[in-house]
């Protein structure tokens, strides 16, 4: 299934207060990889958001990344704050809304690395 789209000029969906343009769609389309962990991990969360499926799956480590991942079930993300970002770690909460479920909560300590030339996400501990 596609990725739902999202207006260019539209505030980005990971919460940088740049537009969609100027922020995640160049990492989603290509255009501009993600040039460190915490713009990967941003671009990441725009793509659960707009279910943007093919995107995650090329950003996840392929010894790591689940072969059942849906990301058409329902989940609403609902905003993103970035608490850390050094070397090649990134600490941030998820807000969102699961199908069913009243609004909840993440924080993760993610860690990334390099792989041919670009960064991927490896895996996070929930803290």
């Amino acid at each position: 299934m596609p990725p739902r789209p999202h207006p260019p000029f539209k505030s980005c969906p990971c919460g940088s207060g740049r537009s969609y343009a100027a922020c995640c769609r160049p990492a989603h389309d290509g255009t501009a990889p993600a040039a460190t962990p915490e713009t990967l991990m941003r671009a990441r969360y725009s793509a659960f958001a707009l279910g943007d499926e093919a995107f995650v799956r090329r950003t996840w480590h392929p010894d790591h990344c689940p072969p059942d991942l849906n990301l058409d079930d329902g989940t609403r993300y609902l905003g993103l704050k970035v608490h850390a970002a050094q070397d090649d770690e990134v600490e941030f909460t998820v807000r969102l809304r699961a199908p069913g479920q009243g609004p909840g909560s993440f924080r993760e300590r993610s860690r990334f690395t390099r792989l041919g030339g670009a960064w991927v996400y490896v895996d996070g501990d929930l803290t």
